[in-house]
């Protein structure tokens, strides 16, 4: 009896414990789903919501939700703090900027030096910050403020100019406008939680001063004022602008990874200009072009003036330092040439660093605007043609650059040039005399296939169109036969020219119409020898420029020659 009484209670017992702990599981399972509930409810609440449950006076007075109200706390704080900051900023810039000014002294100065310099009483403005989550260094905080200063400086410059006259110089009515970034690397584990801080001038909006001669005009002396106001600029750009960066060292270490270093090399090729605007009233424009990364004075580069045309043959090589790729622009203005006088801008264009691929060749058509920063003339100023080709810096060895005089030689004429014995070749055994004289020349073939859509010149739709193929450099002119009555014209002709610098030549193809009493050009085509000598052989069709519709079919090849000279 008792077994069976045990036996009742065991199990009435374990049923107990079942029942408990199903319960238990199911108590357990409503409490994760409501405590899901809750946490999706707080990942869609908005700043409003947040105020609701605890409003803005339980907050320090810095932590707060919107964009205007961080920038109004911040302006406040630097407001407070301005006079404390120029007292110990004014001296610092003038310490530094001393130098660059120097560094910058036009010609006609003997000495360019500060006499006063105090930031005023009124404070910068922040108007926008930033902090940048793309693209940045993992163990760096980036961040950008935008700034806007209308200041009342006292700012006065010493100069003295070669003729022994000395004028104290007034710079006034600062306006400024610019974006800073502020790069806090490394980040470390110890106060305040990073080593270093680095600032630049980001963008440069805007930059207006006036400049007054204490006691006198400035504009009675005749390029003393552009001189100096262009000396202020180029010390701006050089001292502050970005891709420079100042370090401020907060804990010590070596911070010397921070500052700019070189990091390639940018190829330019200024090919052609078209239908650039006309400035002059009598003739045409004499354009030329300048180039620049970075707008210093030593490193910006300026094309030849072509006079008297809208649609110039550059066909001209340049190289920049390249600091930054992700940041920095290649800018080009184009300007009309007059003389004695002040060239007048046609145009303007830029091409970011960022769009080419390191190693490829980009042949890009860029729009001029009469403004980079306020696109609000719509007006049509032509278009300059540009090849570009980014090299960084340890890839020399593999990446093929058409730019580089040593590309276009064969591997035999590299061992030749370089006075190398890597082949048992018996054309190795030159002299070193012969050496010098290698001549890199090629053969360019062209087969010029066919044309398609050639707009109708004749009284009956039609056409006699012929090409004419010229060599720049060496003048060397073709022609094809003509085809009689035809729009879409098949020739299937090929053409040998022989190429003593293929790097600096064109292939210019002209399209006519043929008549009993005369000619009409129909259109044109100009290319570098760049793309065929990065692919040897190419076949593509290239539009016309200077006719309503019409593209031309070739087959083009290179072949690398050797020739020396002859003794």
């Amino acid at each position: 009896m008792s077994f069976f009484t045990g036996l009742i209670i065991g199990m009435s017992i374990g049923i107990g414990l079942m029942v408990a702990y199903a319960r238990y599981q199911n108590i357990r399972s409503l409490r994760r789903s409501q405590l899901a509930k809750t946490v999706a409810a707080f990942a869609r609440m908005t700043v409003q919501d947040s105020r609701k449950l605890l409003p803005d006076e339980f907050y320090p007075p810095w932590v707060v939700f919107s964009r205007r109200q961080k920038l109004t706390w911040l302006n406040l704080q630097l407001d407070k703090i301005w006079p404390y900051v120029d007292e110990a900023a004014s001296e610092l810039i003038k310490s530094n900027v001393e130098p660059i000014l120097e560094q910058y002294r036009p010609v006609i100065l003997s000495s360019l030096k500060f006499s006063k310099l105090t930031l005023g009483t009124v404070a910068p403005q922040f108007t926008g910050i930033s902090i940048l989550e793309q693209g940045g260094d993992p163990g760096s905080v980036t961040m950008e403020l935008e700034m806007q200063w209308d200041g009342n400086p006292n700012i006065v410059l010493d100069i003295n100019t070669r003729v022994g006259l000395a004028l104290p110089i007034q710079v006034k009515n600062i306006g400024f406008t610019g974006l800073f970034r502020l790069i806090f690397k490394p980040l470390v584990d110890e106060f305040p939680g990073f080593g270093a801080v680095s600032y630049s001038l980001r963008e440069k909006k805007k930059l207006d001063f006036t400049l007054k001669v204490i006691g006198g005009e400035i504009s009675a002396i005749p390029g003393i004022s552009d001189a100096i106001e262009e000396t202020i600029r180029d010390a701006v750009e050089d001292s502050i602008t970005w891709p420079v960066r100042k370090i401020v060292s907060i804990l010590p270490g070596d911070y010397s990874d921070l500052e700019v270093k070189p990091v390639g090399i940018l190829e330019v090729k200024l090919v052609q200009g078209k239908e650039l605007t006309n400035k002059d009233i009598i003739g045409k424009s004499d354009p030329f072009a300048v180039l620049f990364v970075r707008p210093l004075r030593d490193r910006t580069k300026t094309s030849k003036t072509i006079n008297n045309q809208l649609n110039p043959i550059w066909n001209e090589h340049f190289e920049f330092i390249v600091e930054d790729p992700l940041t920095q622009h290649l800018t080009v203005r184009v300007f009309d040439d007059e003389g004695v006088q002040a060239s007048e801008l046609i145009g303007c264009a830029q091409v970011a660093l960022r769009d080419l691929e390191p190693g490829k060749v980009k042949d890009v058509w860029l729009k001029l605007v009469k403004d980079l920063e306020v696109q609000r003339d719509t007006k049509y100023r032509g278009q300059v043609h540009l090849e570009l080709l980014y090299c960084p810096y340890g890839t020399e060895s593999s990446l093929k650059n058409p730019f580089n005089p040593d590309f276009q030689l064969t591997t035999l004429e590299k061992a030749i040039k370089a006075g190398t014995r890597e082949t048992d070749d018996a054309a190795l055994k030159i002299s070193t005399s012969q050496k010098k004289n290698v001549i890199v020349r090629g053969v360019l073939s062209v087969n010029v296939v066919a044309a398609e859509n050639l707009p109708a010149v004749d009284l009956l739709g039609k056409a006699d169109p012929y090409v004419v193929l010229q060599m720049k450099k060496s003048d060397t002119k073709v022609k094809t036969r003509v085809v009689n009555e035809s729009l879409n014209p098949v020739w299937n002709q090929t053409f040998d020219f022989v190429v003593e610098d293929a790097l600096h030549d064109m292939l210019i193809l002209e399209v006519w119409d043929h008549d009993t009493f005369g000619k009409d050009k129909i259109g044109r085509c100009i290319m570098t020898l760049t793309r065929v000598l990065l692919e040897g052989e190419i076949q593509d069709s290239f539009p016309l420029d200077g006719a309503k519709s019409g593209k031309l079919f070739l087959h083009l090849k290179w072949t690398p020659q050797l020739k020396f000279r002859d003794p």
